[in-house]
Protein backbone atom coordinates (compact mmCIF):
# COMPACT_ATOMS: atom_id res chain seq x y z
CA UNK A 1 0.00 0.00 0.00
CA UNK A 2 1.40 3.47 -0.86
CA UNK A 3 2.40 5.79 1.96
CA UNK A 4 -0.15 8.46 2.87
CA UNK A 5 2.10 11.21 1.48
CA UNK A 6 2.89 9.40 -1.78
CA UNK A 7 1.65 11.51 -4.71
CA UNK A 8 1.18 8.65 -7.16
CA UNK A 9 0.13 5.04 -7.12
CA UNK A 10 -0.39 2.47 -9.83
CA UNK A 11 -2.85 -0.34 -10.48
CA UNK A 12 -3.44 -2.48 -13.54
CA UNK A 13 -6.16 -0.83 -15.64
CA UNK A 14 -7.60 -4.17 -16.77
CA UNK A 15 -9.02 -4.51 -13.26
CA UNK A 16 -11.61 -1.86 -14.14
CA UNK A 17 -12.84 -2.82 -17.60
CA UNK A 18 -12.33 0.51 -19.38
CA UNK A 19 -14.37 2.63 -16.97
CA UNK A 20 -13.70 6.31 -17.70
CA UNK A 21 -15.36 9.58 -18.79
CA UNK A 22 -16.63 8.23 -22.12
CA UNK A 23 -18.17 5.15 -20.52
CA UNK A 24 -19.65 7.10 -17.62
CA UNK A 25 -20.77 10.40 -19.10
CA UNK A 26 -20.99 10.50 -22.90
CA UNK A 27 -24.50 11.42 -24.13
CA UNK A 28 -25.86 11.60 -20.56
CA UNK A 29 -28.18 14.47 -19.62
CA UNK A 30 -29.48 13.58 -16.14
CA UNK A 31 -32.75 12.04 -17.33
CA UNK A 32 -34.48 9.89 -14.73
CA UNK A 33 -32.33 11.07 -11.83
CA UNK A 34 -33.85 12.82 -8.79
CA UNK A 35 -31.63 15.34 -7.01
CA UNK A 36 -32.45 17.21 -3.81
CA UNK A 37 -30.68 20.42 -2.83
CA UNK A 38 -30.60 20.55 0.97
CA UNK A 39 -29.82 24.18 1.68
CA UNK A 40 -31.47 27.59 2.09
CA UNK A 41 -34.22 26.67 -0.35
CA UNK A 42 -34.32 27.07 -4.12
CA UNK A 43 -35.99 30.01 -5.80
CA UNK A 44 -37.22 30.60 -9.32
CA UNK A 45 -34.44 31.40 -11.77
CA UNK A 46 -33.82 30.80 -15.50
CA UNK A 47 -30.66 28.83 -14.69
CA UNK A 48 -32.53 26.57 -12.28
CA UNK A 49 -35.61 25.69 -14.29
CA UNK A 50 -38.50 23.73 -12.78
CA UNK A 51 -38.47 22.62 -9.15
CA UNK A 52 -40.43 19.41 -8.84
CA UNK A 53 -40.91 19.37 -5.06
CA UNK A 54 -40.08 21.71 -2.20
CA UNK A 55 -40.15 21.32 1.57
CA UNK A 56 -39.04 23.37 4.55
CA UNK A 57 -38.07 22.42 8.08
CA UNK A 58 -40.09 24.30 10.68
CA UNK A 59 -38.46 24.78 14.06
CA UNK A 60 -40.09 26.03 17.26
CA UNK A 61 -38.47 26.31 20.65
CA UNK A 62 -39.17 23.24 22.75
CA UNK A 63 -40.57 21.23 19.85
CA UNK A 64 -39.17 18.63 17.48
CA UNK A 65 -38.47 20.09 14.01
CA UNK A 66 -41.02 19.09 11.41
CA UNK A 67 -40.96 19.03 7.62
CA UNK A 68 -43.78 20.48 5.55
CA UNK A 69 -44.32 21.15 1.83
CA UNK A 70 -43.78 24.73 0.71
CA UNK A 71 -43.53 26.86 -2.40
CA UNK A 72 -40.04 27.12 -3.94
CA UNK A 73 -38.17 30.05 -2.44
CA UNK A 74 -34.79 31.07 -1.14
CA UNK A 75 -34.16 34.00 1.21
CA UNK A 76 -30.36 33.78 0.95
CA UNK A 77 -29.77 32.64 -2.63
CA UNK A 78 -27.25 29.98 -1.60
CA UNK A 79 -29.39 26.97 -2.50
CA UNK A 80 -30.50 28.60 -5.74
CA UNK A 81 -26.86 29.06 -6.74
CA UNK A 82 -26.16 25.38 -6.08
CA UNK A 83 -29.26 24.23 -7.95
CA UNK A 84 -28.32 26.32 -10.98
CA UNK A 85 -24.91 24.63 -11.19
CA UNK A 86 -26.49 21.17 -11.08
CA UNK A 87 -29.02 22.12 -13.77
CA UNK A 88 -26.33 23.45 -16.10
CA UNK A 89 -24.40 20.19 -15.91
CA UNK A 90 -27.39 17.81 -15.94
CA UNK A 91 -30.17 19.69 -17.78
CA UNK A 92 -32.77 16.89 -17.67
CA UNK A 93 -32.39 16.09 -13.99
CA UNK A 94 -35.37 16.31 -11.62
CA UNK A 95 -34.55 18.99 -9.03
CA UNK A 96 -36.18 19.34 -5.62
CA UNK A 97 -35.50 21.55 -2.61
CA UNK A 98 -35.25 20.94 1.13
CA UNK A 99 -34.97 24.21 3.04
CA UNK A 100 -33.09 23.71 6.31
CA UNK A 101 -31.53 27.18 6.66
CA UNK A 102 -34.15 29.67 7.80
CA UNK A 103 -33.85 33.31 6.82
CA UNK A 104 -30.24 33.15 5.70
CA UNK A 105 -27.21 30.90 5.65
CA UNK A 106 -27.40 29.53 9.18
CA UNK A 107 -29.64 27.03 10.89
CA UNK A 108 -29.78 24.40 13.60
CA UNK A 109 -28.22 20.95 13.51
CA UNK A 110 -31.63 19.56 14.49
CA UNK A 111 -33.17 21.12 11.36
CA UNK A 112 -30.37 19.66 9.26
CA UNK A 113 -31.06 16.19 10.65
CA UNK A 114 -34.82 16.49 10.11
CA UNK A 115 -34.44 17.70 6.54
CA UNK A 116 -31.85 15.11 5.62
CA UNK A 117 -33.92 12.30 7.13
CA UNK A 118 -36.94 13.35 5.08
CA UNK A 119 -34.90 13.61 1.87
CA UNK A 120 -33.41 10.16 2.39
CA UNK A 121 -36.84 8.66 3.04
CA UNK A 122 -38.13 10.32 -0.15
CA UNK A 123 -35.68 8.15 -2.07
CA UNK A 124 -33.64 10.76 -3.89
CA UNK A 125 -30.77 9.46 -5.99
CA UNK A 126 -28.45 12.35 -5.09
CA UNK A 127 -28.60 14.90 -2.26
CA UNK A 128 -26.37 17.96 -2.48
CA UNK A 129 -25.29 19.38 0.89
CA UNK A 130 -23.23 22.56 0.64
CA UNK A 131 -23.34 22.91 4.41
CA UNK A 132 -22.23 21.18 7.61
CA UNK A 133 -22.46 21.36 11.38
CA UNK A 134 -19.66 21.76 13.91
CA UNK A 135 -21.80 20.51 16.82
CA UNK A 136 -20.05 17.32 18.04
CA UNK A 137 -23.12 16.11 19.94
CA UNK A 138 -24.87 15.53 16.59
CA UNK A 139 -22.04 13.59 15.00
CA UNK A 140 -23.35 10.14 15.94
CA UNK A 141 -26.91 10.73 14.74
CA UNK A 142 -25.69 12.35 11.55
CA UNK A 143 -23.31 9.46 10.86
CA UNK A 144 -26.13 6.94 11.29
CA UNK A 145 -28.33 8.92 8.91
CA UNK A 146 -25.57 9.14 6.28
CA UNK A 147 -25.05 5.38 6.57
CA UNK A 148 -28.79 4.89 6.09
CA UNK A 149 -28.65 6.96 2.92
CA UNK A 150 -25.66 4.96 1.66
CA UNK A 151 -27.43 1.63 2.08
CA UNK A 152 -30.62 3.00 0.51
CA UNK A 153 -28.67 3.87 -2.67
CA UNK A 154 -28.88 7.59 -1.97
CA UNK A 155 -25.62 9.39 -2.75
CA UNK A 156 -24.76 12.34 -0.50
CA UNK A 157 -22.44 14.92 -2.08
CA UNK A 158 -21.13 17.19 0.67
CA UNK A 159 -18.97 20.32 0.57
CA UNK A 160 -15.96 20.35 2.87
CA UNK A 161 -15.83 23.24 5.33
CA UNK A 162 -14.01 26.28 3.97
CA UNK A 163 -12.14 26.70 7.25
CA UNK A 164 -9.82 24.20 9.00
CA UNK A 165 -12.33 23.26 11.69
CA UNK A 166 -13.94 19.94 12.50
CA UNK A 167 -17.43 19.70 11.05
CA UNK A 168 -19.75 17.03 9.70
CA UNK A 169 -20.81 15.18 7.55
CA UNK A 170 -18.29 15.93 4.79
CA UNK A 171 -15.59 13.81 6.49
CA UNK A 172 -17.74 10.65 6.74
CA UNK A 173 -16.72 7.73 4.52
CA UNK A 174 -20.36 7.20 3.49
CA UNK A 175 -20.53 10.51 1.58
CA UNK A 176 -18.69 12.03 -1.38
CA UNK A 177 -16.68 14.96 -0.01
CA UNK A 178 -15.74 17.90 -2.23
CA UNK A 179 -13.39 20.89 -2.08
CA UNK A 180 -12.46 23.50 -4.70
CA UNK A 181 -9.99 24.01 -7.49
CA UNK A 182 -9.51 27.26 -9.42
CA UNK A 183 -9.81 26.03 -13.02
CA UNK A 184 -12.74 27.26 -15.17
CA UNK A 185 -13.91 23.96 -16.72
CA UNK A 186 -17.10 22.86 -14.90
CA UNK A 187 -16.61 19.23 -15.96
CA UNK A 188 -12.98 18.98 -14.83
CA UNK A 189 -12.45 17.53 -11.38
CA UNK A 190 -9.65 15.79 -9.52
CA UNK A 191 -9.33 12.89 -7.14
CA UNK A 192 -7.48 13.74 -3.94
CA UNK A 193 -5.02 10.95 -3.02
CA UNK A 194 -4.77 12.34 0.52
CA UNK A 195 -8.30 12.31 2.01
CA UNK A 196 -10.55 13.05 3.92
CA UNK A 197 -11.57 15.34 1.02
CA UNK A 198 -12.01 12.98 -1.92
CA UNK A 199 -12.59 15.23 -4.93
CA UNK A 200 -11.85 18.79 -5.99
CA UNK A 201 -14.14 20.55 -8.49
CA UNK A 202 -14.57 24.06 -9.81
CA UNK A 203 -15.18 26.41 -6.91
CA UNK A 204 -13.42 29.72 -7.64
CA UNK A 205 -15.20 32.60 -9.38
CA UNK A 206 -18.06 30.36 -10.41
CA UNK A 207 -20.92 32.10 -12.24
CA UNK A 208 -23.99 31.34 -10.13
CA UNK A 209 -27.68 32.22 -10.10
CA UNK A 210 -28.71 35.06 -7.82
CA UNK A 211 -32.13 36.18 -6.53
CA UNK A 212 -34.04 38.22 -9.07
CA UNK A 213 -32.84 36.30 -12.10
CA UNK A 214 -29.28 37.60 -12.30
CA UNK A 215 -25.86 36.01 -11.96
CA UNK A 216 -22.66 36.75 -10.12
CA UNK A 217 -19.31 35.07 -9.56
CA UNK A 218 -18.78 33.40 -6.22
CA UNK A 219 -16.17 31.15 -4.63
CA UNK A 220 -16.11 28.39 -2.06
CA UNK A 221 -16.46 24.68 -1.55
CA UNK A 222 -20.23 25.23 -1.51
CA UNK A 223 -20.10 25.73 -5.26
CA UNK A 224 -17.69 22.87 -5.91
CA UNK A 225 -20.03 20.24 -4.43
CA UNK A 226 -22.90 20.82 -6.91
CA UNK A 227 -20.47 20.32 -9.79
CA UNK A 228 -19.82 16.79 -8.50
CA UNK A 229 -23.53 16.32 -7.78
CA UNK A 230 -24.33 17.23 -11.38
CA UNK A 231 -21.65 14.92 -12.77
CA UNK A 232 -22.88 12.14 -10.49
CA UNK A 233 -26.39 12.66 -11.86
CA UNK A 234 -25.04 12.32 -15.40
CA UNK A 235 -23.38 9.01 -14.54
CA UNK A 236 -26.54 7.72 -12.85
CA UNK A 237 -28.73 8.69 -15.79
CA UNK A 238 -26.57 6.52 -18.03
CA UNK A 239 -25.94 3.75 -15.48
CA UNK A 240 -28.87 3.80 -13.00
CA UNK A 241 -27.75 0.56 -11.35
CA UNK A 242 -24.71 2.20 -9.75
CA UNK A 243 -24.63 2.06 -5.94
CA UNK A 244 -23.03 4.95 -3.99
CA UNK A 245 -19.87 2.86 -3.62
CA UNK A 246 -19.76 2.11 -7.35
CA UNK A 247 -20.56 5.72 -8.24
CA UNK A 248 -17.68 6.99 -6.14
CA UNK A 249 -15.38 4.50 -7.88
CA UNK A 250 -16.61 5.67 -11.29
CA UNK A 251 -15.91 9.29 -10.34
CA UNK A 252 -12.38 8.25 -9.38
CA UNK A 253 -11.83 6.84 -12.87
CA UNK A 254 -13.25 9.98 -14.47
CA UNK A 255 -11.00 12.37 -12.53
CA UNK A 256 -8.59 14.45 -14.60
CA UNK A 257 -5.53 13.31 -12.64
CA UNK A 258 -6.30 9.60 -13.02
CA UNK A 259 -4.79 8.21 -16.21
CA UNK A 260 -3.51 5.08 -17.88
CA UNK A 261 0.25 5.13 -18.46
CA UNK A 262 3.08 2.81 -19.34
CA UNK A 263 3.43 -0.45 -21.18
CA UNK A 264 1.52 -2.31 -18.48
CA UNK A 265 -1.54 0.00 -18.75
CA UNK A 266 -1.26 1.12 -15.16
CA UNK A 267 -3.81 3.50 -13.67
CA UNK A 268 -1.85 6.36 -12.12
CA UNK A 269 -2.97 9.19 -9.84
CA UNK A 270 -1.04 12.44 -9.73
CA UNK A 271 -1.57 15.47 -7.55
CA UNK A 272 -2.11 18.05 -10.29
CA UNK A 273 -4.53 20.57 -8.77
Amino acid sequence: MPAADDLTHALRSNLFGGVGPAWALDDADGSGVRVCVLDSGVGEHPLVGPIDQAWEVVTQEGRVPRVRPCEPGDDAGHGTACAGIIRQLAPRVSLSSMKVLAGGRSGSAAALLAGLHHAVEEGFDVINMSLSTARPEYRGRLSELCDRAYFRRCTLVVAAHNLPIESFPWNFASVISVASHAEPDPMRFYYNPAPPVEFCARGVRVPVATPGGGTMRNSGNSFAAPHIAGIAALALSKHPWLTPFQLKSVLYHCAANVSTQGEDDEVRVERQY
